[in-house]
C-alpha cells in the first residue's frame, strides 16, 4: 500500500498550467506546437537515453518515474516506535520472543535484521550484511537518479539541436522575407520544448528521486542502530533516546510514550 506524493503532481501540473497560461496571456496556444520539434526534442532525447544506458535499465524506466509519484511507505519516526516496540519484547521476554513479531513487521530490511538477531548472528556479521544491503540500495537509488539527470541534459541539448536545423532551413530560404519570422519561431520552438522538459519534468524528478534516497537510506541506519542495540541488550529507554537523535525536535515527544510505559510495566 503507498501514498501519492501529492507536491510531484501538484508541481507538475501547475508548471503546466502556469506555462500554458503566459501562452494564452501573449499568443496562441497553437503558435506553440510543431510535430518536427516535437519529433526532435522526444525522439533525440530517448535515443541518446538508450546510447547512455543498457536494455535491462530502459525497461525500468517506468518503475522510476512511479518512484517520484509515491510517498516512502515508512516514516522514520513509525520505524523509531516500532523499534522501540521490538526492545521492549527482547527486554521482557528475550531474543527469541522476536521470531514471533517478525510477521508484524512490513519491512523486508528490519524483518531481515530481526531474524539475523534471532539466528544468534554474530553482531558485527549483522552490522556487515546490513550495511552491504544499504550499500546495495544507496546504488540502485543513483542509478534511477542518473536516468533522470540524463534526460535532463539531453531536453535542452536537442533542444539546441532542433533550433540549428530549424535556422539551416530558414537560412536556405532567405529570399523568401516574409517566411523568415514564422521559420525562426518554429526554430526557437525546439529550445522551448527542451527547456520545459529538462527544467519541469526530469531535472526536478531527479531531485526528488535524491531527496527520497536519502530519507530511506536514513531510516535504514535508523534500522541499524536500532536492531544492534536490542542485540546488546540495552534498556528500551536508552535506545528510543539514541533513536530519537535522527527525529528532528517537533516529532521527538510524540515518540515511544506508549513503549515506556509498558517498559515500566
Amino acid at each position: 500500500m503507498f501514498t501519492l506524493d501529492i507536491t510531484t503532481i501538484l508541481g507538475l501540473v501547475l508548471g503546466a498550467g502556469f506555462i500554458v497560461w503566459s501562452i494564452l496571456l501573449g499568443g496562441q496556444l497553437g503558435w506553440y506546437f510543431d510535430a518536427p520539434s516535437v519529433v526532435v526534442v522526444v525522439g533525440g532525447m530517448f535515443s541518446g537515453f538508450l546510447v547512455a544506458f543498457p536494455l535491462k535499465e530502459v525497461l525500468n524506466l517506468g518503475k522510476i518515474f512511479g518512484k517520484t509519484m509515491k510517498n516512502n511507505e515508512f516514516d522514520i519516526d513509525q520505524i523509531i516506535t516500532k523499534i522501540i516496540e521490538l526492545a521492549n519484547v527482547a527486554r521482557r521476554e528475550g531474543l527469541l520472543a522476536l521470531e514471533e513479531a517478525v510477521s508484524e513487521i512490513k519491512d523486508d530490511f528490519l524483518q531481515k535484521g530481526v531474524m539475523l538477531i534471532v539466528d544468534g548472528t554474530d553482531p558485527e556479521l549483522v552490522k556487515n550484511i546490513l550495511e552491504t544491503e544499504i550499500e546495495n540500495i544507496s546504488a540502485r537509488h543513483s542509478k534511477g537518479k542518473s536516468m533522470m539527470d540524463t534526460f535532463g541534459s539531453l531536453g535542452p541539448a536537442f533542444g539546441m539541436i532542433g533550433t540549428l536545423i530549424g535556422l539551416v532551413a530558414m537560412l536556405q530560404n532567405l529570399s523568401d522575407p516574409s517566411s523568415i519570422g514564422p521559420a525562426m519561431a518554429v526554430a526557437l520552438i525546439t529550445t522551448f520544448y527542451g527547456a520545459i522538459l529538462a527544467n519541469l519534468i526530469f531535472i526536478p524528478m531527479a531531485g526528488k528521486l535524491a531527496l527520497k534516497s536519502n530519507e530511506e537510506l536514513l531510516i535504514r541506519n535508523v534500522m541499524i542502530e536500532g536492531l544492534l542495540s536490542i542485540q546488546a541488550g540495552e534498556n528500551p529507554r536508552i535506545i528510543e533516546e539514541k533513536l530519537k537523535v535522527f527525529l528532528p525536535p517537533s516529532v521527538r515527544k510524540k515518540v515511544g510514550t506508549q513503549e515506556a510505559k509498558s517498559d515500566n510495566g
